[in-house]
Formats: structure tokens, C-alpha cells, sequence
């Protein structure tokens, strides 16, 4: 039988996806305002920090995080099966979280590093710094920006990049720096759930067929050589480390390499013997070198909003 419904209980919404807006917006990734990722929070910066090292610094955090999205998110709907799919798109977007608000933090402390935009654009400036950089403004490690190859080479990247990244944020969640320690204390809880799904499937790859264990070896060789990097310290790390605000990438270099060893012993893979991939006369990604993998990543990051400079979305 049919019913009327009663209009004091159906919501006053003009559409039904209205509603998914009202009351606690806590389960949306940034709340519902995306005016200023950091609203609220003090973005006054402790004292006898500089702040240009200080913006450089949040650079490279977030460049690790933006590019290493970037790659993730080139497996939404290439994945093994749904559950791979989404459970990336989540790492992803956990990573890109991380990236928006370190990118907003660097321009607060330093606004000379933000790019300069036609007059009238509504590009917010952590936009403006993921989307109007040229490559040798990006500071991320070269291991973020290299080919996806197979699910097993992604999952081996992974699991080097997050262990490394997880320890980094357990020792910066007691930064000076509020910001830095309030991005910390949340991404220790993202990464965790990063590497702990890496080294899952690490494990899965390792002991599962043949072929499943080849192409994981083959995936830990080829990034390998890209881990050294990761641990060699930049001047402005280690400025910002005598500071009290960031972390000395080398201070966490043996803890990293526990945890990888009882990986490797549990998988019953060896740890590669390759050397290091050199930077040009020195310098890397950190210095703003990249490869030429990172090239075409830029160009499809960037494509739209270069198109459409003044575009709001």
C-alpha cells in the first residue's frame, strides 16, 4: 500500500546529494571549504629558522608526495582487481593530502617562491606551486617520478618509499614548526597503512608463483639504485634540522635498513647488490635534476591548468 509522505520529515534539499553536505564534514579529506587548507591552524614560524630553507624544505616533503600521487593514481582502473584499485587511489589521495597542505605551508613562510599568474587569477598559491613550476623547481627524490613498470615494481617502490617516509614524519611530529608537526602527526598514520599494504604484498609476491616472484626481484633491482638518494642529506635539511624543524634524512637511515632486512628475511629475497644511480655533476632531484620519466609526468600533471590559467575548479 501506498503512502504519502509526510513533508515534515523529507529534508528541504534540491537535490538528495545536497544532503551528503549537511552536518559533520569531518569524513571529507579536507572539510567542504577549500579556500585555506590552513585555516585555523598557526602558521607563525618558530624563531631561528630561515624561512626561504624553510619553504624549500616543505618543497621537498610535499614534491615527494604530489609526484608519488601522481604515479599511484596512473593504476586507477589498471589495477589486478577493484579492491588494488581503490585501495591505491586511497594511498594516492593520502599522499596528495599531504602534498596540498606542505605546499601551502611553503608558500606562508616564503611567498617569493610561489609562481607569478596573470592578474585576477583564482589559483590559490599551493595550486599555483603543484601547476606553474617548471621541473627544475620540483624537489623530489627521483625515485617518486620514475615509471610505474608491473604491480610488483609499484609495490616494491612502495614499500622503499614509505618505510623511508613513515620514519621521516615519526621524528618530524615533534617539529617546532606547528605546521609540519600537525601534517607529521596525521601522515604517520597514512603511512603506516602504506607500508604495512606494501610490505603485505611484498610478502604475497615473494612466496606466491614463480613468475609473481621474478618480476617483484626485477621491480626491487630497478628501484634500488634510487634508494641511496633518499638518505644522502641536502644543505637545506640540514639547515632546517639544526633548527629543530625538520629531520637529517641520514638520522633515520638505520632504522629504515632494520626494517627492510626483516622484509626481505621474511620474503626470503635478497637485498640487491647495485650501486647508486649518480646525479649530474652532483646534483639530483633535490636540486632540482629529474629524469626524463618526470618530464612526460609534468606535462600530463599540468596539461589543464596551463590551459586554462585562470580557470577556478
Amino acid at each position: 500500500m501506498n503512502q504519502t509522505p509526510d513533508p515534515s520529515h523529507v529534508p528541504e534539499h534540491d537535490s538528495v546529494y545536497d544532503g551528503l553536505l549537511v552536518g559533520d564534514d569531518s569524513q571529507w579529506a579536507f572539510g567542504t571549504d577549500f579556500e585555506d587548507p590552513l585555516a585555523g591552524v598557526d602558521t607563525t614560524p618558530p624563531d631561528g629558522v630561515d624561512l626561504h630553507d624553510l619553504a624549500v624544505y616543505c618543497l621537498m616533503l610535499a614534491d615527494d608526495a604530489l609526484v608519488m600521487s601522481q604515479r599511484l593514481s596512473q593504476w586507477c582502473s589498471n589495477a589486478p582487481d577493484l579492491e588494488e584499485d581503490i585501495a591505491l587511489a586511497n594511498i594516492a589521495l593520502d599522499l596528495l593530502g599531504q602534498a596540498r597542505l606542505l605546499l601551502a605551508r611553503a608558500a606562508a613562510a616564503d611567498e617569493t617562491i610561489v609562481p607569478i599568474l596573470p592578474e585576477g587569477s583564482p589559483v590559490p598559491p599551493e595550486d599555483a606551486l603543484a601547476y606553474f613550476r617548471s621541473d627544475r623547481d620540483f624537489r623530489n627524490v627521483r625515485m617518486v617520478e620514475a615509471d610505474n613498470g608491473d604491480f610488483a615494481m609499484t609495490m616494491a617502490r612502495l614499500l622503499l618509499f614509505s618505510t623511508w617516509r613513515l620514519a621521516l614524519f615519526e621524528r618530524l611530529a615533534t617539529s617546532r614548526d606547528q605546521v609540519l608537526s600537525a601534517v607529521a602527526v596525521k601522515g604517520v598514520k597514512e603511512m603506516t597503512y602504506h607500508r604495512d599494504y606494501a610490505a603485505r604484498w611484498f610478502l604475497t609476491l615473494a612466496q606466491g608463483t614463480a613468475e609473481s616472484r621474478r618480476r617483484l626481484v626485477d621491480g626491487l633491482v630497478a628501484t634500488w639504485p634510487l634508494q641511496t638518494e633518499l638518505f644522502t642529506t641536502h644543505p637545506v635539511e640540514r639547515s632546517v634540522a639544526a633548527a629543530g624543524v625538520g629531520v637529517d634524512p641520514v638520522s633515520v637511515m638505520d632504522e629504515v635498513d632494520v626494517l627492510l632486512n626483516q622484509v626481505f628475511s621474511a620474503s626470503g629475497v635478497d637485498r640487491p647488490e647495485v650501486g647508486p644511480l649518480a646525479g649530474v655533476r652532483g646534483e639530483t632531484g633535490r636540486d632540482g635534476l629529474h629524469t626524463e620519466a618526470f618530464s612526460r609526468l609534468l606535462a600530463e600533471l599540468q596539461v589543464v591548468a596551463r590551459a586554462h590559467p585562470m580557470g577556478a575548479w
